[in-house]
């Protein structure tokens, strides 16, 4: 019978945290591990969020909460979009209908949040670094509390990962790191031989056997020392697999079945009993795992809308105009038909870029390197300095775990690396981990580099054939997330002269220079100061770098005020509008000017149109903006259009 169809039992109700899982029978800790997956079914039926990943770590989160004694020990979850069942059981249960909601849970681990979260995050690739941190942290305090971090397998295609194991391996640190495999299949469980098996090697009795025959085996002559060794290794690797962890220095345990009780309890009893560390526990789950339409189609159930529980069916909206992110990958599609030097780059990130568009056109031009930002950076400037065009298509807030080797291996080199930034600016239920804030600041910064910003789907297509035809250096061009404005699209994009904007609407007294996304709200600005008796210009500026310098002058020279907009942090566009009036002498007391830019804190998740409007960066703010210039109090609302 399907966990949605189970009857209500009381069990979870009784759940305020972890305390009250300890003494349960198996059988207890069983149904309520149904009932935390129902709970966290229905949750996210009607907030949204992430569903497959949590389902398939429902048994783990009751295990470990059961065997350790968290808060004291800590547990870190990787990425953390897995976290939902943690959190139910980690006495957030009754906010749980508010996750990645205006005012409720992240939907990440938050350190703010919970004292069960020890550490916050949001990108992959990080929780055994940290982990480590927190275990030196607590030898140098002279404390004994266990640090567990569970990591997935998607995840170790991070070099981070790697580093930070072979740094746990080198210092023997006691860390207990749990792989959540449930994608790249390492190893398949092989039932209760398997379960067997790692109870077995992570018991007191097997270490205590093993450190003995090493202590024997250090006593014979170098050659035969070393033939006991590798006869061990090969025994133990025949059965139970995880060379290669061990050859970082990781005592390997598993693999295990993830969602069997009976398996999962006694090995972390093993582990959080032992001595020596650092250990590595192989669990095998399954995303989706006790929802069929999840199970069935673990991809799309990854991160859902709200949905119908009883079909999987999710709610749809129809939109008004194509999102960017499928308008980017129609448009390099359309360039790569003309070139056949134009290659497609994702970090694991096909479908969130729009790459999967260009892979089902060109799929031996396509090319996912994995959770691996930095590899994707190099890999593009390698392909770039012996004549190729590479699209390499990463999330703004993604592309800042690649920055050194954009400065280094793109920038320095002056090589025609693409950079299709998504996620440029704010991005709603996914806070300010996911938020594209910087990409402006952090790459304007650099020597060479071109930086273009879309106002519309049509000016993406521009930018996406400039882009292409484009050899003097890296380029990028930045977009948000969601749908368009809703302009009508050309078949194919034209290439834009470099470094010049272009007027949207000539006025007189007011100008409202835009940045990219701000574009439609700027125009909506103008028409209420327009009804306001305040002549005003709108101009889209397309490029941060290099500035339209004639441009912004002319903006300045021939308008009373003069406000820039864009949805990135400070240092960015605003700055270099900022130093070009310097350097023109335009900063004289007459010009009226603001620059308004997110402000200097995190935002945390809300509706995108909300979080605009907390920026200050809608039609109100900027109208606002004005009339403080103008020395004015009131401020006109729409309704004094009519």
């Amino acid at each position: 019978m399907d966990i949605i169809d189970r009857p209500q039992t009381p069990l979870l109700d009784t759940i305020e945290g972890p305390s009250d899982l300890k003494g349960r029978s198996h059988e207890e800790l069983r149904a309520i591990a149904d009932e935390v997956r129902a709970e966290m079914i229905s949750a996210v039926s009607v907030t949204g969020g992430h569903l497959g990943a949590g389902l398939g770590v429902v048994e783990l989160s009751v295990a470990l909460h059961v065997v350790f004694d968290t808060p004291k020990d800590k547990v870190i979850w990787d990425v953390g979009h897995q976290c939902y069942p943690h959190k139910i059981l980690t006495g957030r249960r009754d906010r749980i209908r508010t996750i990645r909601q205006g005012g409720g849970l992240s939907g990440f681990t938050k350190r703010a949040e919970s004292a069960y979260d020890p550490f916050g995050a949001a990108h992959s690739s990080t929780s055994i670094s940290a982990g480590l941190g927190f275990a030196v942290a607590r030898d140098q305090k002279g404390e004994s509390n266990n640090v567990i971090a569970v990591i997935g397998d998607g995840s170790m295609s991070a070099g981070m990962a790697y580093e930070a194991m072979n740094n746990a391996g080198a210092m023997d640190a006691r860390l207990i790191v749990i792989l959540n495999d449930n994608d790249m299949s390492i190893a398949p469980p092989t039932g209760a031989m398997s379960a067997y098996l790692a109870r077995l090697v992570s018991g007191n009795t097997y270490r205590s056997v093993r450190e003995g025959l090493k202590r024997v085996a250090q006593k014979l002559p170098p050659y035969w020392h070393k033939k006991a060794a590798q006869a061990e290794e090969f025994t133990r690797s025949f059965f139970t697999g995880g060379t290669m962890f061990e050859e970082l220095g990781f005592y390997y345990v598993g693999p295990i079945d993830g969602h069997n009780l009976d398996h999962l309890l006694p090995v972390l009893e093993n582990v959080r009993d032992a001595e020596q560390g650092p250990i590595l526990v192989h669990v095998r789950t399954q995303k989706g795992k006790g929802y069929e339409p999840a199970e069935s189609s673990a991809d799309k159930y990854h991160g859902v809308s709200k949905f119908n529980v009883i079909t999987g069916e999710q709610a749809k909206s129809k939109p008004n105009a194509p999102s960017y992110t499928r308008v980017f990958g129609q448009s390099l599609v359309r360039e790569a038909e003309e070139d056949d030097r134009v290659v497609g780059v994702t970090a694991a990130m096909p479908s969130g870029t729009g790459i999967d568009l260009f892979g089902q056109a060109f799929p031996t031009r396509t090319f996912d390197v994995g959770i691996a930002e930095q590899h994707a950076v190099t890999f593009s400037a390698g392909m770039a300095a012996d004549g190729m065009k590479p699209f390499c298509a990463i999330y703004s807030t993604f592309l800042q775990r690649g920055y050194d080797q954009v400065v280094h291996d793109v920038s320095i080199q002056n090589l025609p690396v693409r950079f299709p930034i998504d996620r440029a600016g704010l991005v709603g239920a996914d806070g300010p981990t996911h938020a594209g804030s910087f990409d402006v600041a952090y790459l304007g910064c650099l020597p060479g580099f071109t930086i273009m910003a879309a106002g519309d789907e049509a000016e993406l297509m521009h930018m996406v054939r400039t882009a292409a035809a484009y050899d003097e250096g890296p380029i990028a061009f930045r977009y948000p997330r969601g749908e368009g404005v809703g302009v009508d699209l050309p078949d194919r994009g034209s290439i834009l002269e470099i470094g010049k904007g272009r007027i949207v609407k000539e006025g007189s007294t007011v100008a409202i220079l835009s940045l990219g996304s701000r574009l439609k709200d700027a125009l909506k600005a103008a028409e209420r100061l327009e009804a306001d008796g305040l002549s005003t210009t709108v101009a889209d500026a397309r490029f941060a770098k290099p500035l339209d310098v004639d441009l912004v002058t002319r903006l300045a020279r021939e308008h009373e005020v003069l406000i820039t907009v864009e949805e990135g942090s400070v240092g960015g566009f605003g700055s270099y509008v900022l130093h070009t009036l310097n350097d023109a002498a335009l900063l004289d007391g007459r010009l009226k000017l603001a620059t308004l830019t997110l402000p200097d804190v995190y935002l945390d998740q809300d509706k995108p149109e909300k979080m605009v409007a907390q920026a200050g960066l809608d039609a109100d703010g900027i109208v606002a903006s004005v009339f403080r210039l103008l020395g004015r109090d009131a401020v006109p609302t729409p309704a004094a259009i009519a």
